[in-house]
This record gives C-alpha cells, sequence and structure tokens, in this order.
C-alpha cells in the first residue's frame, strides 16, 4: 500500500511538470512565431512594445531579439494617404526624408523645402526625391500646409520630385500613460515617443524608392549642392563597411543610410518608440549593426535654423559651427599609403589625418627632420593643398616651423615606398598651410608629398586635416 502511494505521487508530480513543460513550450511557441511569421507587421511591433516596456533600453540584453530583427526586411503594413504627388516612376539616387508637425510658435518646412530645391543643379535634381511626412492629428493643419506646399512648389511635384504623406491616427500605438524615462514630464514622453513612430513610418515609406536615404529636420538650410557633396563622400569610402554616415552634429540632421537598411531601423524606432530619443536610439541601432564609431564629415552640408523648437516652441539656438554654405568644394584626396616617423600618441594614428571624418593625428613633441608622408597609389596632378594642424582646445599644437614639399620617382618596396626627388612648395604659417594652382607650378606628376618638421618643438603636434584636390579624378 505504501508503494502505490508512492507511485501514485510520482504520477501526479510528472503530470503536473508535463503540464508546465507544454505551457513554457507555449509561450516560447508564440515569441518564435512573433518574430518568423510572414504577418509580422504593426500589431506584431506593437506587442513587441508592449512586453519590452518595463526594462531600460540595453544594447546587450537585446542583442538576441535584435538578431532576429535584423534579419526581418519586410516593410510595415500600413496605408498611406498620398497629400501631393504620386508614386515614383523609377528609383533615385539619394531620397531626402522630412518629417513635420504643427508648431506653436514658428513654421520652417517651406524653407526647408525651398532651401533643398535651390542648393541642388538641374543635374543634382534629377537624381533626389524629397518625402514630407505632415505627421500631425490636426485635418485643418495638413490641408493648409498641403495647399501652400502645392502652390509654392507645383513644379517639383508634377516633375515627380516631391511627395506629401499622411498616416492616419489609427495606425499608432499607444501615447498615453508611457513610462516616465529620465524624469520627462508626461508631455514631453508623449512628445518624443510620437516622434520615434513618426520616423519609423517615414522610413518605412521611403525604403525602395532610392539607393541612399538621408533625414533630415523640418526647419534646416542645405549647402550649396549637398548631393555632389555626398556622392563624393559615399565614393570614398568604397569598400568600408558602414551604418551611418554624419553630415551635421546635431539632431537627427543630415544621418545617411543605405535604404536597405530602413525596414529593419523601423521596425527598431517602434520596438522601443517610449524608451528615449530618436537620436539616442540611432547610436544603439548602428552600435548593434557593429559601427562603434560616429563617422561624421566636415563641413557640415546642413544647418539648423529654427529658433523656436517643435515641443512647445521653446526655444531653440543650436547651430552647427561646421556648416559651410558654399560646400562644393570637398577634397578628393585620392587613394594613398600614410606613414610617419614621428613618436604617435596612443590611436591618433597617421591615417586620421588624412581622412574627411572629424578626427586628427596626434605626435609627440617633432624634432627637426621628422616629417608625415603620403605616398599616393598613383601618380596625380593636384591642383589644391591645405593643411591644418592644432584644435580649438589645443591651439598650441600646431606645426610650429614646417614645409610642405611633392615629390616623384618612387623607390622601394609597398611598405617602404618613398619618392628620391621632393619639391619644396613652401612654409607653414600659423600652424597652416594652403596652396592652389599647384598644377601650374609642378611640372611633374606627383606621387608623393610630406609634411616636414623643419625646427624643434616642445609641443606635441596634432595635424587635424590635410586636403588634396587633384585637377583630374583619380578614376581618368
Amino acid at each position: 500500500r505504501h508503494n502505490w502511494k508512492y507511485f501514485d505521487k510520482m504520477r501526479c508530480l510528472r503530470k503536473r511538470a508535463a503540464v508546465s513543460f507544454l505551457g513554457i513550450l507555449v509561450v516560447c511557441l508564440l515569441f518564435m512565431n512573433l518574430y518568423i511569421e510572414d504577418s509580422y507587421v504593426l500589431e506584431g511591433d506593437k506587442q513587441l512594445i508592449r512586453e519590452t516596456a518595463t526594462h531600460q533600453l540595453n544594447p546587450e540584453r537585446y542583442v538576441h531579439s535584435f538578431k532576429d530583427l535584423s534579419n526581418f526586411s519586410g516593410s510595415i503594413n500600413i496605408s498611406y494617404r498620398y497629400l501631393a504627388g504620386t508614386p515614383l516612376p523609377r528609383k533615385r539616387y539619394l531620397t531626402i526624408g522630412l518629417s513635420s508637425v504643427k508648431r506653436k510658435k514658428g513654421n520652417y518646412l517651406l524653407e526647408t523645402i525651398k532651401s533643398i530645391f535651390e542648393q541642388s543643379s538641374y543635374e543634382e535634381l534629377k537624381e533626389i526625391a524629397v518625402v514630407v511626412q505632415l505627421a500631425d492629428f490636426d485635418s485643418a493643419w495638413c490641408e493648409g500646409m498641403v495647399q501652400d506646399i502645392s502652390q509654392k512648389f507645383a513644379h517639383h511635384i508634377i516633375a515627380g520630385r516631391l511627395i506629401v504623406i499622411h498616416v492616419p491616427e489609427d495606425y499608432y500605438p499607444v501615447l498615453d500613460g508611457l513610462k516616465r524615462n529620465y524624469n520627462d514630464p508626461e508631455d514631453r514622453v508623449k512628445f518624443r515617443s510620437k516622434q520615434n513612430v513618426d520616423y519609423a513610418f517615414l522610413l518605412n515609406f521611403c525604403a525602395n524608392l532610392s539607393e541612399y536615404y538621408v533625414m533630415l529636420e523640418d526647419d534646416v538650410r542645405c549647402s550649396k549642392n549637398f548631393l555632389t557633396a555626398v556622392k563624393k563622400v559615399i565614393t570614398s569610402r568604397e569598400g568600408s563597411y558602414w551604418v551611418t554616415l554624419e553630415f551635421s552634429k546635431l539632431g537627427y540632421i543630415g544621418k545617411l543610410y543605405h535604404s536597405h537598411d530602413l525596414p529593419r531601423l523601423a521596425h527598431f524606432l517602434l520596438m522601443f518608440y517610449q524608451e528615449m530619443p530618436c537620436d539616442w536610439l540611432l547610436i544603439h541601432f548602428r552600435g548593434l549593426l557593429a559601427q562603434k564609431e560616429v563617422i561624421r564629415f566636415k563641413p557640415s552640408l546642413f544647418q539648423h535654423m529654427g529658433y523656436y523648437s517643435s515641443y512647445k516652441g521653446a526655444e531653440n539656438k543650436l547651430k552647427d559651427d561646421d556648416f559651410e554654405e558654399e560646400s562644393f568644394d570637398i577634397p578628393d584626396n585620392p587613394p594613398a599609403n600614410l606613414h610617419t616617423n614621428m613618436n604617435v600618441f596612443e590611436n591618433y594614428e597617421a591615417s586620421k589625418a588624412y581622412s574627411s571624418i572629424d578626427e586628427y593625428f596626434w605626435g609627440k613633441a617633432p624634432s627637426t627632420g621628422d616629417f608625415y608622408g603620403i605616398v599616393f597609389e598613383k601618380p596625380i596632378k593636384i591642383s589644391k593643398i591645405k593643411v591644418v594642424t592644432g584644435t580649438e582646445d589645443r591651439q598650441n599644437d600646431i606645426l610650429h616651423h614646417g614645409a610642405l614639399e611633392v615629390g616623384e620617382k618612387i623607390v622601394g618596396s609597398k611598405k617602404g615606398r618613398q619618392c628620391t626627388t621632393y619639391l619644396r612648395l613652401g612654409e607653414f604659417k600659423n600652424g597652416n598651410f594652403e596652396i592652389t594652382d599647384v598644377e601650374h607650378k609642378v611640372l611633374f606628376d606627383i606621387n608623393c608629398m610630406r609634411i616636414l618638421v623643419t625646427k624643434s618643438q616642445k609641443e606635441w603636434l596634432i595635424i587635424r586635416s590635410i586636403s588634396v584636390w587633384t585637377s583630374q579624378t583619380p578614376n581618368q
């Protein structure tokens, strides 16, 4: 009898364990289904949002979920309303996205659209599409804005360069009663959370319109021929991995993506829409896709011009001090091998001075005869050279005594190549060097260029940027 009770008890325990196991299995299958079903659309995103609502965003914690999401390239199932314009007949090179809402003070959207078109040449206009999302739920405001846009930019709408869209409020997730991260007031949380969803919907719409996508805010001024500058930078990065290229250091202005990354970025913003502002989320996004460092180019191509914020009309005087209205003259910096005999500080290696990215070379106190050398992959003709040393916060770490020389007749192996003959083009003044019309002053094709220290100095040396313009492109 005692044995029967024991076996009966064991059967009960096995039944309970089986039920628990089946329950866990069902939950796991539901979660797997959430990620792999073809019907993974907006409702799926809302469910993910609810599941993650009680946690802070931690990239390591969410890496597994993000990897599942990163394999998904489908669009979100949303019905967009075309307020102006029609679907594009062909793919463009670049789509420019803007999301705009009604402001309590000021409105800069029309000026932003005007700047995009006015600062582009006729040839550049053929390669761009501008998508404006009116993301306010006030239908009267939207109708008024559409009328203004249609009147001022009718030609661009007819030419298929400008589209105005709207997403009905029904497609938005819950925006009230969200958790208050960073002690933000409730209305601030609602504003930034809705902005994340606005951007997600805009990215989703633009995913198949072009090869590349750049996000602007609705209160931005553009530099002249910005598209040509962007193309030049993209070409210079050919063969290297990147997720985000930045053409402004402010907010969500001038951030460039491959269009094939837009669907998962849209899903990512929806997944964490209530966690933090969009520009913070974007840092996590590129980090999860293995771009750890910021890749920002100077001069900036876009400038914030709004005086009043779209949040409560608060004053917003942020300006990008690296912006240049005429930034068409971006250097070519043809492929080259870089080397120096100076004592390099930490990881501020020679290559960082020759890049258009916001970084620099830093060497310990150089001596007479020390040099920074550039050996071009093939002979070139140079039209202009500009070298800047020192930085704003280290204004004494300049080249106090130095010269710039160009050379010909390369000797040596690939690792140790150098020129046998050099011609001095001039001396550094106040740490800087600039020369134009080089092709008229140098009769040979240039193989090498070097910065030569002509007198020892106690101060360390920062070479902030080396810019080379060729009179013919390396591809010619």
